[in-house]
């Protein structure tokens, strides 16, 4: 695999465990924690498009699963086609 495409890879790799890490912080962290923060203001302009389009379902929010999908299914095309 060529540098490029492996560091694409594993760019997409971050961002799908870093929105799971995103999420689990979200039930252990303060809202106001540092940490917290710094992960929001990478993640919710990625997710607020997602949120925006999907139907409200209470107060379960979809849109990390959502977005970790589609950074899979790019992940998985980009491996196929290059």
């Amino acid at each position: 695999m060529d540098v490029p495409i492996f560091l694409i890879v594993q760019l997409l790799n971050l961002l799908s465990w870093g929105v799971i890490i995103y999420v689990l912080l979200g039930y252990f962290l303060d809202p106001y924690h540092p940490i917290r923060q710094f992960l929001a203001r990478i993640y919710e302009p990625m997710l607020m498009p997602i949120r925006s389009m999907m139907p409200q379902t209470g107060m379960i929010d979809f849109s990390p699963m959502v977005f970790y999908l589609i950074v899979q299914l790019i992940r998985l095309l980009i491996i196929q086609l290059l």
